[in-house]
């Protein structure tokens, strides 16, 4: 096993209600095949003072404030106090958190958004996990399929993991800062705490609390 990829080193599972299904994986990358059913365990429940359940099994919190331009295909869960703005592309098996900002023309697709994402400009987040706190600058997007078309394989150095997976996106751990226009190519991980530099490709894993300037050049943040 390696310990940096793991999720109980990525993310504070006390800030998502799939915190009790995530902890039953040791990867992120495990978990991404049952997020529609979790939200349909999970929006069945949900208290009613709270949540108002608007078309085929998609739970929106009273408090959010989801602008009528914005489209949302179930299943979905949109958490309390969180934005869902102008022409967002919500295609279904989305879990978005508390305090999270969906953004104009932001497009999510299978998908764990921790409380206190921020994913607000020109964003494509499809199948990944986002830390608490993880912030997506403009234009910078998760790409979920490689060129080939063949299974996903997790890099870590000289560790190499097969996933089985031809769609794997990103996860970025808690507090992970995406720079504007960066692409996250399919099977990055981000470790907690770290900044991406904008217009950044990143492949394969990236240490938590460290700055990516490059491909080769990854710095420790002080």
């Amino acid at each position: 096993m390696n310990e940096n990829l793991t999720i109980g080193k990525l993310f504070d599972l006390n800030e998502t209600v799939a915190g009790d299904y995530l902890g039953g994986f040791v990867y992120p990358w495990e978990a991404l095949s049952g997020i529609g059913e979790l939200i349909l365990s999970i929006g069945k429940n949900l208290s009613e003072d709270k949540y108002e359940k608007r078309g085929d099994d998609i739970w929106i919190a009273k408090s959010a404030h989801v602008f009528e331009s914005a489209y949302i295909k179930g299943p979905c869960i949109i958490g309390e106090n969180t934005e869902v703005r102008h022409c967002a592309f919500i295609r279904g098996n989305a879990l978005v958190g508390s305090d999270c900002v969906v953004g104009n023309s932001t497009e999510l697709k299978n998908v764990i958004l921790f409380n206190h994402v921020q994913v607000p400009h020109y964003n494509y987040v499809g199948d990944s996990i986002l830390g608490a706190y993880a912030h997506m600058g403009a234009g910078s997007i998760t790409s979920n399929v490689k060129s080939d078309k063949k299974n996903i394989v997790i890099k870590d150095g000289t560790t190499r993991i097969e996933t089985g997976l031809r769609k794997i996106g990103a996860f970025l751990g808690d507090h992970v800062e995406i720079g504007c226009g960066s692409v996250l190519n399919p099977g990055s991980l981000i470790g907690r705490g770290t900044i991406v530099y904008p217009l950044s490709s990143v492949r394969g894993a990236v240490p938590e609390k460290s700055i990516y300037k490059g491909r080769g050049e990854i710095a420790e943040l002080n």
